[in-house]
């Protein structure tokens, strides 16, 4: 069974990736490896920050003999939430959109949903856009992938699942944010979705096939 290191302790994107890969490939997360480390986030770009950060863990991965031959490949992503009325921030800083320093994941979330809301609260164009950008690193290649969903922003939050900007997105054709759909249906639609579906496309021809 081949193996791929992703390079995130988010939960809810390890389970998202895990159920769409289901039992064609083994996913693990940085703490299936026992990795506590900062992964740096530097660069300007969706593309830089996701190959930066699968280089960087694919470098460390190379020192850490316990695993190194049990893994196939490594990947990265990194997803920004692009505002046509804000020229396409947050972006690349999505995930810091309101600063560095929360407790946990839902109040980095939570905080990073107030400021949007709040610097588009008189704004009457509403038009977003997903994109998540996923590098893969092996001893042979670096290969990037591409989703994106159009959609637009709501003036108030709905919704309980999913994460980040979720409960404020709304995919183009539907009336349901990301927060109020199952995972089921979000992974049918979602940047994520596309983006790695194309990573698991691309793995399949080239290393179950052959």
């Amino acid at each position: 069974m081949n193996t791929f290191l992703f390079a995130t302790n988010n939960l809810h994107k390890l389970n998202e990736i895990r159920s769409m890969a289901g039992s064609r490939f083994v996913v693990w997360g940085l703490k299936d490896v026992h990795f506590t480390g900062e992964i740096p986030e530097k660069e300007l770009t969706l593309e830089g920050n996701a190959m930066g950060k699968a280089r960087y863990l694919y470098h460390r991965m190379i020192l850490n003999h316990s695993v190194q031959h049990l893994i196939t490949g490594i990947f990265a992503d990194d997803t920004g939430l692009e505002v046509e009325a804000l020229h396409g921030a947050p972006g690349v800083f999505s995930a810091r959109y309101s600063g560095d320093h929360f407790p946990s994941e839902q109040e980095r979330s939570a905080s990073n949903v107030r400021k949007l809301l709040q610097e588009m609260k008189d704004t009457r164009n509403r038009k977003a856009r997903f994109r998540t950008v996923i590098a893969y690193i092996s001893k042979e290649e670096e290969k990037l992938f591409e989703g994106i969903v159009n959609g637009h922003i709501i003036e108030t939050p709905r919704g309980n699942n999913g994460f980040g900007y979720d409960p404020v997105f709304v995919p183009e054709g539907y009336t349901k944010t990301f927060a109020e759909m199952t995972e089921e249906e979000k992974n049918s639609i979602s940047h994520r979705a596309k983006a790695f579906q194309q990573f698991l496309s691309y793995l399949y021809d080239k290393i179950l096939l052959p």
